[in-house]
């Protein structure tokens, strides 16, 4: 059963409504800002940037945009519910614009990856990341296509995870993580287009999950 009928949906997409959405995941505030578990907000920011957009506009309990890029119209989003409950503002804008996992692209930070890397999949489990979990326990589908960015594995296994996460980005790792950023967007503007192997097939870490 998908994820729509098992919610009882049956309006109609509304005409002009985006065809994706691209959620990049964080936590709200500047004690957050420039940390590892930001990168989805990163990427995003980034996007926006470049496309001359605002990320301005609050709905969803998100930080939110509306745009066309490379033709196709996108619903960008920066969830406000801190990381671990992503789903709250990711499913409700899922249900109102009738966009189906297929077409919810997540951007998210991974440990697994080191610094500068990034991993496009179509779909999968959480992978132990606390948004990605949320949102598929939300949903109950994995089937969302998704950015991982790597942070870095923690420095030590006794170093708390959550520390590790929320800790900032070295200044010698500045130069690589801008790397991944530019790598996530050129993969993000791949994937609306349809040409989600391409962007796996150009921008994958080569280095196992």
């Amino acid at each position: 059963m998908s994820f729509f009928k098992k919610n009882k949906i049956t309006s109609e997409l509304s005409q002009g409504s985006p065809e994706f959405i691209i959620c990049g995941l964080g936590n709200p505030g500047s004690r957050y800002e420039d940390t590892r578990h930001n990168c989805g907000f990163m990427t995003v920011d980034e996007l926006a940037r470049r496309e001359g957009f605002p990320l301005k506009k609050l709905k969803f309990k998100s930080l939110t945009a509306l745009a066309v890029i490379d033709g196709v119209k996108c619903f960008i989003m920066k969830p406000s519910t801190f990381m671990n409950l992503s789903g709250d503002a990711l499913v409700p804008a899922m249900t109102f614009y009738k966009i189906p996992p297929e077409r919810a692209i997540v951007v998210l930070d991974d440990i697994s990856l080191p610094v500068g890397a990034i991993r496009v999949r179509k779909s999968g489990s959480d992978g132990g990341q606390n948004g990605m979990k949320n949102i598929i326990l939300r949903t109950g589908s994995d089937a969302f296509p998704r950015i991982k960015i790597g942070i870095g594995d923690k420095p030590h296994p006794d170093f708390p995870l959550a520390d590790w996460v929320t800790s900032p980005f070295k200044k010698e790792e500045g130069e690589k993580l801008e790397a991944a950023i530019d790598k996530a967007v050129k993969a993000l503007r791949l994937m609306i287009k349809g040409n989600i192997e391409k962007a796996m097939n150009d921008f994958n870490a080569k280095v196992d999950k």
